[in-house]
């Protein structure tokens, strides 16, 4: 990712004034009037994130000049930003917001057609100048989607990638890369709680989290992956026995695990059925614990079980479908909102402390 000042959002100053009309806004002032920036530290970018579901936090970021505006998940388990393109054919893209190449004048294309691993269908690989907060990137590449496809009932248009360059499925500089290169700082963190969510790039904000943060190195300079030293519940070990990978993914919604551990877990939460369990369960299953770096941070089962939109309560245990050489989980949404995280790529480490 990149150098940053870390993404301290003060998501509720955002909220409040407007800057008053003048006959010439600068794009800061435009972006604030929209509400998708605010800064009350010059080290410090805000970025406002929305909770869908509490299945995924969605952010507004802005691509091209004049300003065209998308709401996107800011997923630390991918390197890529993409959005739909004008010329996109899917139902999806009818009800998303597609970007407009021939209304940006600071639009450029390479012709290059590429895959994206992640999302099916071609898309075209340009560049433009983005806003990320107040922060600004520069001839950023990202793709343009000509096809999407299960999208049809979500709240963003595509996603910005937080992780590190050599998973970009492009081969493109990511955002963080990119503007770390312009003089941007190394660290952002993300809030998750609550209906307003935060996402801050340059500081970490102490009003966000409890005590002290837990600062974890990477196990590999790759992702967001650090060792974890078991799973356990009522203080028997119930996965990862023998310590285990853990990757920090806010692009994953549930907890994702091997087969046969997530198996296991499911039958100790949802007795008798696959994934669902009574509603009245929330209030008398125990905390799963995740020990990392010798500190537990419990998932209590509020946040484990979750409702759907027709009332019906179900775990959030998903099995990996793709086998590992070590035993690897993927902690999502569900565990971050209750983390205060913070990423620096400038000491390779993952920060985490209890979320106010």
């Amino acid at each position: 990712s990149f150098n940053f000042s870390v993404l301290t959002l003060s998501c509720f100053s955002m909220l409040g004034e407007r800057i008053p009309l003048t006959k010439v806004k600068t794009m800061r002032e435009m972006l604030s009037e929209k509400k998708l920036i605010s800064t009350y530290d010059s080290n410090i970018t805000s970025v406002p994130m929305r909770n869908f579901l509490d299945l995924s936090s969605v952010g507004n970021i802005i691509i091209g000049t004049p300003p065209q505006e998308f709401q996107v998940i800011f997923d630390t388990g991918s390197s890529d930003l993409w959005v739909p393109f004008i010329f996109c054919t899917s139902p999806s893209c009818y009800t998303h917001n597609t970007f407009k190449y021939h209304e940006s004048s600071t639009y450029w294309n390479t012709h290059k057609p590429l895959n994206i691993i992640y999302e099916t269908g071609i898309m075209k690989f340009p560049y433009d100048t983005t806003w990320t907060g107040d922060l600004v990137s520069t001839d950023q590449p990202f793709g343009l989607s000509l096809e999407i496809n299960k999208f049809d009932n979500t709240p963003f248009d595509g996603l910005l990638g937080l992780n590190y360059p050599h998973m970009s499925a492009i081969g493109a500089i990511p955002i963080f890369d990119n503007l770390k290169k312009q003089g941007s700082p190394s660290l952002f963190s993300l809030q998750m709680q609550g209906k307003w969510l935060c996402g801050m790039f340059g500081g970490v904000d102490k009003d966000y989290y409890q005590g002290e943060l837990n600062w974890v190195p990477l196990n590999e300079i790759a992702y967001w992956r650090i060792n974890m030293g078991h799973i356990s519940m009522k203080r028997k070990v119930i996965a990862c026995s023998r310590g285990c990978h853990v990757i920090m993914d806010t692009g994953t919604p549930v907890t994702v695990g091997p087969t046969r551990l997530v198996n296991n877990i499911q039958k100790l939460i949802t007795p008798g059925h696959r994934h669902y369990v009574s509603c009245f369960a929330i209030n008398t299953l125990p905390s799963i614990l995740f020990t990392i770096n010798g500190i537990n941070y419990p998932m209590p089962a509020r946040a484990y079980i979750l409702k759907d939109s027709q009332g019906h309560c179900f775990g959030t245990f998903k099995e990996n479908r793709v086998s590992t050489s070590t035993e690897t989980w993927i902690l999502g949404d569900v565990f971050l909102r209750l983390y205060f995280s913070v990423y620096d790529r400038g000491n390779d480490r993952i920060g985490l402390a209890p979320a106010v």
